[in-house]
């Protein structure tokens, strides 16, 4: 059956679903009868298989669009389901995003390897070697590490362009998201994009933690960054791995094209992209408020921190194992 064909014998059923749901949100004020709510599933049911036959097919885009609007809309309809508010983000929350960073468990494991490897490699030669510190980055950047984590510092890790606590919040939640998006968006360019920003920054932390570890500043750098890396490591690497989901749809498409795919892939990963800007934000205020606080003891900080690292990986590892 050609695409024109397949449009022409089901038209009609399209045509009575888009008029079903115009009815459904303006019917009242027109004072139009809706449709009965038997013969509104019906026409779900019957664009539901017919948008999978299409997509099976690969028909013509504006084909496969026009069935997956009139779908997704009429499934608002049915189940009443808001994409936006408390019902809808407790969602998320408590059972979408474990369930699609499961669901993308290869490029997770992928993207963790890549990030993880140039962390302990550069971690271990630069602690050795600390001259190669300067090859991540400049004599100043290195000074102000030092300075930045030294044991009599107000502050840990406060930058001197920011002189309060709120100031930092704001710049972590920059900085950090700034480094995520890279790490999602390089997936356009066939995920080499992914791969290179999460090797980098996994190649970075590992340099400046070999680095300060070697000046004997160990002790304030990983009391700093123990809790909040909880949230922003992970953070870091599943926003890699989304971007790893958009690089394959590019390029393996299968019986998609490759823009088809690259929608497909998006519409996956998105739910993603939303635990991670949340978990940034969590990273962002313990970094700020927790993480550079001095009057807290060292063996609280890390008692949290393994709390926080525990209770991240059990979430994602196991919530919302039943419903699925």
């Amino acid at each position: 059956m050609t695409p024109l064909q397949f449009e022409q014998l089901y038209e009609a059923t399209w045509n009575e679903l888009d008029v079903a749901l115009r009815q459904l949100r303006d019917g009242k004020r027109r004072g139009e009868q809706p449709v009965a709510g038997e013969r509104f599933a019906e026409l779900y049911r019957r664009c539901c298989e017919q948008l999978a036959l299409a997509r099976a097919r690969t028909y013509p885009t504006h084909l496969i669009d026009r069935l997956d609007h009139l779908t997704a809309e009429a499934h608002q309809v049915i189940y009443q389901r808001k994409e936006f508010g408390m019902q809808r983000l407790a969602e998320l929350a408590v059972r979408e995003f474990p369930l699609a960073v499961r669901a993308h468990g290869t490029y997770v494991w992928i993207a963790t390897a890549v990030f993880v490897v140039p962390l302990v490699a550069l971690g271990l030669l630069v602690y050795f070697r600390p001259e190669l510190i300067l090859s991540m980055v400049d004599a100043g950047h290195a000074a102000d590490f030092e300075r930045m984590y030294a044991k009599d510092a107000d502050h840990i890790g406060r930058t001197l362009a920011a002189d309060t606590d709120w100031a930092m919040f704001g710049f972590y939640i920059r900085n950090n998201i700034g480094v995520a998006f890279q790490c999602f968006a390089g997936g356009l360019f066939a995920g080499i994009g992914s791969l290179f920003f999460l090797a980098f920054n996994g190649g970075l932390a590992g340099a400046v933690a070999g680095y300060l570890t070697e000046r004997g500043l160990s002790s304030t750098f990983y009391s700093f960054v123990v809790t909040h890396s909880a949230f922003e490591l992970t953070a870091i690497v599943l926003s890699g791995a989304a971007g790893l989901r958009l690089g394959h749809a590019m390029i393996a498409p299968g019986r998609f094209t490759r823009r088809q795919a690259l929608v497909n892939a998006s519409r996956e990963s998105i739910v993603v992209i939303y635990g991670v800007v949340a978990m940034l934000l969590i990273a962002a205020a313990l970094e700020a408020f927790w993480s550079s606080a001095q009057w807290i003891p060292t063996a609280v900080k890390y008692s949290v921190a393994a709390l926080c690292w525990i209770g991240v990986l059990s979430y994602l590892a196991l919530q919302g194992r039943r419903a699925s």
